[in-house]
């Protein structure tokens, strides 16, 4: 992708207008899926037709927001239903992977909460059930939609940098996640990596064109203990060295619960030969981003909050699919992460 998604949102917007609203089903109505769904709604990228969640409290609240939306006991419900253009799914993540393919094979395109798939295999036979049936897939990978990493993409793209180096991806939670299956590696398949590292191996990857990777190297760690995935256990704190081709040294580190001494530490920054830039969060946020441009012990910032963000990716995917896009061969960049994050895992 070597236009901004800052430009290919203009575009979207413009063509939008003369384009009809596409009718969407919404699985999965907790805090993230109807933050999505209200923002959806809110910037008219899409009609919200249909609402299904297991837990009566969450379709309720979400009714509030769309009154009139139909409510409907489950993902096939809303399949049958042919006015139905797409699927937005916001469920934990062992059913994404195949409810992604079930809604693509019954035609309707699918807008996804991270991760896609639990390891590379599930994301690959999501992709080929969208590719199979020209239908438009989207992950929810909202840090590419901040205004923040749009500027440092602009830079990286823009070759001021020079030949970039060296990569530092940081996303430190000091919470946790506060649903069970998040632990369970069956379910979840990982911790701290797959939940928050994968934003981080996107903005780098995406940023770079999505260069080969060539050697990957990690330790995970559980409750201050080496650990590997055989074991059973998720780690709450992972560190990773993934060498790239071109000579670029990507180095990660992500936890939960880690005493951090403020919520949040996330970052994303490029060092190159004419200098650097870095996408940063400010006084712990976990929404409020900068992005910084430095040379040598000079720092120039390139914006600042308030950015409204959260809800970005999906309004833009929306979009797309009002103006009848299918099957895009970006799809394959969620594959390409998936691989990295297998092999962090050592599978």
């Amino acid at each position: 992708m070597q236009d901004t998604i800052q430009d290919t949102q203009q575009e979207t917007t413009a063509s939008s207008s003369t384009s009809s609203k596409p009718q969407l089903g919404f699985l999965g109505v907790g805090w993230i899926g109807r933050n999505r769904m209200e923002m959806i709604a809110k910037q008219e990228a899409g009609e919200v037709a249909y609402i299904s969640d297991t837990a009566p409290h969450n379709a309720e609240e979400a009714l509030k927001s769309a009154p009139k939306a139909k409510q409907v006991p489950s993902l096939e419900a809303m399949l049958q239903e042919p006015a139905v253009n797409g699927i937005v799914i916001a469920t934990p993540s062992a059913f994404h992977a195949e409810q992604s393919e079930l809604a693509l094979e019954a035609g309707k395109s699918v807008f996804c909460q991270k991760p896609l798939g639990r390891n590379v295999e599930e994301t690959k036979r999501v992709v080929e059930a969208a590719r199979r049936n020209n239908k438009l897939l989207g992950v929810d990978l909202s840090y590419r939609h901040t205004t923040a990493m749009q500027e440092v993409y602009k830079v990286v793209q823009s070759g001021e940098l020079g030949h970039i180096y060296a990569i530092e991806l940081v996303f430190h939670n000091a919470y946790g996640p506060d649903k069970a299956w998040f632990y369970e590696p069956k379910l979840s398949g990982g911790g701290c990596v797959i939940d928050l590292g994968v934003h981080l191996v996107d903005l780098a990857l995406w940023s770079l064109n999505f260069p080969k990777v060539k050697q990957v190297q990690s330790q995970l760690f559980s409750k201050g203990k080496p650990i590997g995935m055989s074991e059973g256990k998720v780690e709450d704190y992972a560190s990773a060295s993934i060498e790239l081709a071109g000579n670029t040294h990507m180095q990660l580190s992500c936890s939960w619960n880690l005493p951090a001494g403020q919520e949040a530490i996330i970052s994303a920054t490029f060092y190159g030969t004419e200098g650097g830039v870095a996408l940063k969060n400010v006084n712990g946020s976990f929404y409020d981003f900068v992005a910084e441009r430095y040379y040598g012990t000079k720092t120039e910032t390139l914006c600042s909050p308030p950015d409204e963000w959260s809800g970005r990716a999906g309004v833009a995917w929306a979009k797309r699919l009002a103006n009848c896009e299918g099957f895009h061969e970006e799809a394959e960049e969620f594959v390409k992460v998936a691989e990295v994050l297998d092999r962090i895992y050592g599978r």
